[in-house]
């Protein structure tokens, strides 16, 4: 028996990739039933992104790649050809149990095989149907195809990402993480968790419509409203940010070190530490609106003395002050960091091919509700024939679909 806060939903996934699985894997997080339908023979697109592939207990590279593996752990996968008349009737008896549907296809291709959300509400009223896309089901891209690095381009962020003009390496910068496909798959589980708290009162279910564009446009947050009120469009400006000083990286004598000052206080105790105790009430820089003003000189300042000290010992002074300062670690070194490992955010579970799988744990922690146990994420149909047969399909039907390619 499932445990977890959601351990009495049940949610057909149709999507691939990595915004609406991301969502999906949430959802299995958080202890729901979460049915993957995959392509026969093929899968999800992620299962070929690699290198790096899975190595099996022979050391041999398996075919599921370290991308499908970040989004898809804790669900049970069945392949369903949906172009098959058959295939189609297994997603609506699948849809008959489901709390929630998640699909990222093209808009108007699920229409063609009666598998939209206007079809399958008809069968049932209660589905929580959530749409993630490019550009949204209304608009003059709506039909188009998206992809993470398009929508960081289109949506502003590589605009404000990368080293400002004149400096070396400048130019407009993606993230080093697919941002919006995680944010969008973020947005559509609240929205559906917002659907599911709603259907408790209404007995209702709901038709959601997530694009990768809006997110990105809403996720500008500071960087937008700093344009709206100023009228002053943002540049690249390196990784000092936009509206609160001194923050930047600075070297020290063996390495680099971030230094996050989030107040006046926290900036008083920096010049304490560092050897400017002066300048923390120097009408030029005692107030971040002032040290925004007079950045070129302070940044000047705080460089030349950072450059006197070693890395790990100015960490440790800054932070026994409780000033914000932590190295730039690889991600090598981040699941070396005691905080990281005192959270048991790295564990390892079994994978169907025989070996340990490292995977990365959910952040989410509860006080009361008991998560599920990780599971790793499937092999391509790995549950096909125990889905069918929960569906009430007999073993000579389930072999006729197999050889008809329907699954």
């Amino acid at each position: 028996m499932n445990s977890g806060p959601l351990s009495h939903i049940k949610v057909l996934d149709l999507s691939r990739i990595l915004a609406a699985p991301w969502a999906g894997q949430i959802f299995a997080d958080l202890g729901a039933e979460v049915i993957k339908v995959e392509r026969p023979g093929v899968g999800d697109d992620t299962r070929h992104w690699g290198p790096p592939y899975l190595k099996d207990k022979d050391n041999q590279n398996t075919s599921e790649a370290g991308y499908f593996l970040a989004v898809n752990r804790g669900k049970r996968s069945i392949t369903v050809s949906i172009e098959k008349p058959e295939g189609q009737q297994i997603i609506k008896d699948l849809a008959m149990r489901a709390d929630i549907i998640l699909e990222n296809y093209k808009v108007g291709t699920l229409s063609k095989f009666g598998l939209d959300e206007a079809s399958l509400r008809k069968i049932n009223p209660k589905l929580i149907y959530c749409s993630v896309t490019g550009f949204g089901q209304t608009g003059p891209r709506r039909e188009q195809p998206a992809y993470d690095f398009l929508i960081q381009a289109m949506g502003g962020l590589m605009s404000v990402t990368g080293e400002r003009d004149g400096k070396p390496g400048a130019g407009p910068q993606k993230v080093g993480v697919p941002i919006v496909d995680l944010m969008t798959g973020m947005y559509a589980a609240v929205s559906v968790l917002a659907a599911l708290a709603r259907r408790n009162e209404t007995g209702k279910g709901d038709y959601i419509d997530i694009a990768m564009l809006d997110v990105q446009v809403s996720s500008l947050a500071n960087q937008a409203m700093n344009f709206l009120v100023s009228g002053k469009v943002p540049k690249r400006n390196g990784n000092a940010h936009p509206n609160i000083q001194p923050q930047d990286v600075f070297s020290c004598k063996d390495g680099d070190v971030i230094l996050v000052v989030g107040n006046d206080a926290q900036f008083t105790k920096l010049c304490e530490v560092i050897g400017l105790a002066t300048y923390a009430s120097d009408p030029s820089y005692s107030t971040n609106a002032q040290r925004i003003n007079n950045l070129p000189a302070l940044m000047d300042l705080i460089r030349a003395e950072f450059l006197k000290w070693e890395r790990n010992k100015i960490i440790d002074a800054l932070d026994q002050a409780g000033v914000p300062c932590g190295p730039i670690n690889s991600v090598a070194d981040v699941f070396e960091d005691p905080q990281v490992k005192a959270r048991e955010m790295l564990r390892n579970v079994e994978h169907p091919c025989g070996v340990l799988l490292p995977q990365v744990a959910t952040p989410m922690r509860f006080s009361d509700a008991q998560l599920p146990e990780c599971k790793a994420p499937p092999m391509l149909g790995q549950h096909s024939n125990d889905i069918l047969q929960e569906l009430g399909y007999g073993e000579l039907k389930i072999k006729a679909l197999k050889d008809k390619g329907v699954i």
